[in-house]
């Protein structure tokens, strides 16, 4: 398939630039795959949908606040800093504001916290040296950095009030690591939560670090030459061995957000019996650990682990559409696009839902 096939036009209006209150009072696209039925709900009218047995699987990641401003050891000029991961030792991959790039340059963030410019990555990106380890660095991080918006969300000033919006209700303090949201979470409460176990669904919590390349255009005509950005997953033993019980149980694996779809379907498709495409039961689950992911999919891909999504509405030309296209089918998801738009909902990381079965 084409890129082009993936572009919409979106009006501006529709770009949700503030989250509704309370969370699970956004509107929410109901789609189900067999006939393209579409009904419009709230996000609390989730709990219609669910049924005993029922796993929801939740990204944890929690986002730090990953925009510094510096100012250049040289000339006292202002630079933003956008920490992206953490390469090695002290080092971190960068993005720089501005055209203030260069190799060997320094950078003063506050009275004890410095970095160097070692190398440009000839990506977009660079690579630098702070003079504080891990530990003591995103202390410090926590303290000065700002909270990480994406592009489109352009206001005049930051609310302070960011800083709790743009993170689930659910994120892990001990899971800090991602630059960018797991967005879809957000429509949850805790009164939400607690009703949807009480109707007997389960949840269960992975950890997917989403990175700056969520945002990253897909640049290939064609798609399938898109290469996927890498990051950090982990799934622990006792939740993959939840996970794959319900699945050969025939109950339904319910991902919230593209984030845990492609973790789930990049993790835990190794013990799938290739030629039934069910779950074998001899494999032992993998121990607790962190380990990369490139999962980038798009139509044509058969699902093999999850059977519903919820997800927010995305950007035209992403690959995050794209995997919505896979899951729903690429005419059904076009429709509900253009039914959201005709009925203005509100797109993109603080906008509403859909969620497709």
């Amino acid at each position: 398939m084409k890129l082009k096939d993936f572009d919409f036009d979106l009006p501006k209006n529709l770009i949700a630039q503030k989250p509704v209150k309370p969370r699970d009072h956004s509107r929410l696209l109901v789609l189900g795959r067999k006939f393209g039925k579409i009904e419009h709900r709230r996000f609390y009218n989730i709990i219609e949908y669910l049924r005993p047995g029922d796993v929801l699987v939740l990204n944890n990641s929690k986002v730090f606040p990953a925009r510094l401003i510096g100012k250049k050891a040289e000339t006292g000029g202002k630079i933003e800093v956008f920490l992206l991961g953490r390469v090695k030792n002290n080092n971190w991959t960068c993005l720089l504001g501005g055209r203030g790039g260069k190799v060997n340059l320094k950078i003063k963030f506050d009275k004890i916290l410095e970095a160097k410019v070692i190398k440009n990555n000839f990506n977009g990106t660079w690579e630098l040296k702070f003079n504080k380890k891990e530990k003591e660095m995103m202390k410090i991080v926590e303290k000065i950095g700002l909270v990480p918006l994406p592009p489109y969300i352009k206001r005049v000033s930051r609310l302070k009030r960011d800083v709790l919006n743009y993170q689930t209700i659910y994120a892990d303090a001990k899971k800090i690591g991602s630059v960018a949201a797991p967005t879809a979470g957000f429509h949850f409460t805790p009164e939400l939560l607690k009703k949807i176990k009480k109707k007997g669904a389960q949840i269960e919590f992975i950890t997917l670090h989403v990175g700056m390349g969520t945002f990253a255009p897909v640049k290939t005509e064609n798609i399938k030459e898109h290469k996927m950005h890498s990051e950090l997953v982990e799934i622990k033993k006792d939740v993959a061995q939840k996970i794959l019980e319900a699945k050969r149980e025939g109950r339904r694996i319910i991902a919230v957000g593209t984030t845990s779809t492609r973790a789930l379907e990049g993790c835990l498709i190794k013990y799938l019996n290739k030629s039934s495409n069910k779950i074998q039961n001899h494999k032992p689950c993998p121990s607790a650990g962190w380990s990369e992911i490139k999962n980038f999919i798009y139509p044509g891909y058969h699902f093999k682990i999850i059977d519903a999504l919820i997800t927010n509405f995305h950007l035209p030309k992403s690959t995050l559409l794209m995997l919505v296209s896979a899951f729903a089918g690429k005419s059904k998801t076009d429709k509900a696009y253009k039914e959201a738009i005709k009925k203005k909902y509100r797109f993109f990381s603080y906008g509403d839902a859909m969620f497709i079965y």
